[in-house]
């Protein structure tokens, strides 16, 4: 059995200003794009869905709250390594709903929710 890391409350604050890097496959190719992980403050402000509203109302209000969010997480990103930025706000919605999955996947680490995304020794 391997010893289980522990994370300090520095390394967590650290993961708000550092760009970290991902990777999608699509077709046999593989999509390299980077993001930045959002503070509370940093976090999109979109209205919840309306009490009464049908499943269909609901569904697209949350999947537009989850777009908004990754895309501020790639935004802020490329603030911080314009270099590094392949995804921009102009070409996001352009970009097959497939990859954005992936991508969305990728981000909010949903292969395996309950554990974060493991970082290598460079720090992406």
């Amino acid at each position: 059995m391997t010893k289980s890391e522990v994370w300090t409350i520095e390394e967590l604050v650290a993961l708000t200003d550092k760009v970290q890097t991902g990777t999608t496959k699509y077709n046999g190719k593989n999509f390299d794009f980077q993001y930045c992980e959002l503070t509370e403050a940093e976090e999109p402000k979109l209205v919840l869905p309306a009490t009464g509203a049908t499943k269909e109302e609901e569904n697209e209000a949350y999947k537009e709250i989850g777009q908004a969010r990754i895309l501020a997480m790639i935004i802020k990103a490329n603030d911080k390594k314009p270099e590094g930025a392949s995804i921009t706000a102009d070409n996001w919605p352009q970009l097959p709903s497939t990859i954005r999955w992936g991508i969305s996947n990728s981000i909010l680490g949903s292969a395996d929710a309950a554990n974060f995304r493991e970082l290598d020794d460079s720090g992406t």
